[in-house]
């Protein structure tokens, strides 16, 4: 089968090695037991911090950065329209064939968030981003251009790690030394974000943080829960500011 080619990207949106690491691995995503494992287990959290927040049913999702699929396709079951896009091929090949065996009707695309917002501003109820701003060159850039391709007060959803001392040493240390959740270079801490520059970028984007929550990972029972504390991984949700 061949492979789509990805369209080309500013720099803010992507760093090249970031993205030759997850297309290296994108044939094992859906498998629970592997690289990917961890995200299974929080998926069921993040759905659940959406779903509180704003009505799936009918509305149109953009879900950036999607991956293999895993958000796009809970949030299709949910009763969602959802355009999902990525920059690694393998990744889209993968989400398409796993949609496909779950007959579910996803639309995947290799294409840029700069793109899409320019094919479709200001036209989506819902836009997701997971894990995705602290592998980025340039997030603030990129958190702008999420909040384009939202209608006003369409909420935009992220989640992402906080960076300080408790993240380093859980997130890099503990994740990825220690208990080898994910593989070894996954997240660099300078890359990560704490939720005063995320709310900084959002004021400039015209948007708004509604509420941050936290994502409690347990290595132990291998089981996530939505908790306060936003000192490692948080989820925030945003809103678009309604037109004058």
């Amino acid at each position: 089968m061949n492979q789509p080619q990805a369209a080309q990207s500013p720099a803010s949106q992507v760093d090249e090695a970031e993205l030759a690491k997850f297309e290296a691995i994108a044939h094992r995503f859906w498998d629970p037991q592997g690289e990917f494992g961890t995200l299974h287990t929080l998926n069921p959290a993040r759905l659940a911090f959406i779903g509180e927040r704003t009505s799936l049913r009918g509305a149109r999702v953009a879900d950036v950065g999607c991956g293999g699929g895993l958000l796009a396709e809970a949030l299709t079951r949910a009763g969602a329209s959802v355009t999902a896009i990525d920059l690694a091929p393998s990744m889209i090949e993968v989400a398409k064939l796993h949609a496909a065996g779950e007959r579910l009707q996803i639309d995947y695309r290799v294409q840029s968030v700069e793109s899409l917002a320019t094919e479709a501003t200001g036209t989506f109820d819902v836009v997701t981003c997971m894990e995705m701003l602290e592998h980025l060159p340039d997030p603030a850039q990129v958190v702008s251009e999420l909040s384009r391709l939202l209608k006003p007060n369409g909420s935009l959803f992220v989640s992402t790690l906080n960076r300080n001392l408790r993240s380093f040493m859980l997130a890099i240390v503990g994740a990825e030394y220690v208990t080898q959740l994910v593989p070894r270079g996954t997240h660099e801490y300078e890359r990560m974000i704490r939720p005063s520059e995320l709310a900084r970028w959002a004021r400039d984007a015209h948007l708004t943080i509604d509420e941050l929550g936290g994502l409690e990972y347990n290595p132990i029972t291998r089981s996530a829960r939505l908790t306060t504390d936003v000192s490692v991984n948080y989820l925030a949700h945003l809103r678009r500011a309604e037109a004058e």
